[in-house]
């Protein structure tokens, strides 16, 4: 008999892995945790029935939320809020001129889970750059001010413990706790399918209320809703493609996969319909 793995985008569209092994299932205080070992995408991640990540693609998602802001101002405080994978802080730990990554995840399982069963996103998470911290993020960066250079909202969808990091609350506390150059990178939501879209739209409407600079852009994940992914960059200074850093990025010779320079611009350049929901939004 033959397993599968299937999340539902709408109620008449599904997305189905075949897995080999169910290695781990977990109820935590929060959420239900689950890791299959799949023939096509290697490990996943599960939580509540939503595909987190695949070893085979979480780099584009990564790369795309990490290296975007990196290459555009210079960066040596970071707080990453959600990331329980690790994926995001393996990216920023490439840096050699970061400082410091605190790094807040409300669920220690996730941690556990993913440094046990999934060590390519998790491996940097004892860099002793990285601080973790297992708490409520809205209630963390309330306590902070002025003290980030970046922040990293790498959330799972606005449901269950990841719908207080799509508040406006929350992000008028992350303008705060930035300094006054600072940036927010958040990862935001699927155009496609009518309910992320409408995710999206909120999400930027609230980030367009908070921050003078407020941009969207795109990658394309095959795992994800539709393949096609949005990030949200808010800032208080930066445009994220006029004050591009192109060779000072180009000289440090990181390895990605996904992201390079020319791509950080035309990720920039989003479609027609997704114009018109963030006008409408």
């Amino acid at each position: 008999m033959e397993l599968w793995f299937t999340e539902y985008y709408t109620e008449n569209v599904k997305f189905s892995i075949k897995v080999d092994k169910h290695l781990k299932s977990i109820q935590s205080d929060f959420q239900k945790i689950d890791i299959f070992q799949t023939p096509e995408f290697g490990k996943i991640l599960v939580i509540d029935g939503y595909l987190m990540l695949t070893e085979r693609d979480e780099f584009i998602y990564h790369e795309m939320i990490a290296h975007v802001p990196m290459a555009v101002a210079p960066i040596k405080n970071i707080l990453v809020i959600g990331a329980g994978d690790g994926g995001t802080v393996r990216e920023l730990t490439k840096y050699h001129h970061i400082e410091r990554i605190d790094m807040v995840e409300i669920d220690k399982m996730v941690v556990d889970v993913c440094m046990e069963f999934i060590p390519q996103t998790s491996c940097r998470l004892k860099d002793k750059r990285v601080n973790l911290y297992f708490e409520d993020g809205l209630k963390f960066v309330k306590t902070k001010e002025n003290e980030y250079d970046l922040i990293i909202v790498d959330s799972t969808d606005p449901i269950g413990p990841g719908a207080e990091l799509f508040t406006l609350e929350f992000y008028e506390n992350c303008f705060r706790a930035l300094k006054d150059k600072g940036i927010l990178v958040n990862q935001h939501e699927s155009p496609y399918y009518k309910g992320d879209a409408e995710a999206m739209q909120n999400a930027h409407r609230k980030l367009k209320k908070v921050f003078p600079i407020a941009k969207v852009y795109q990658a394309h994940i095959p795992t994800y809703s539709s393949g096609h992914w949005l990030f949200g960059f808010a800032s208080k200074k930066y445009d994220p493609v006029l004050d591009l850093k192109e060779e000072s990025w180009n000289s440090l010779h990181l390895e990605t996969y996904y992201y390079n320079t020319e791509l950080h611009k035309g990720a920039f350049a989003i479609p027609n319909y997704v114009k018109k929901l963030l006008e409408e939004s």
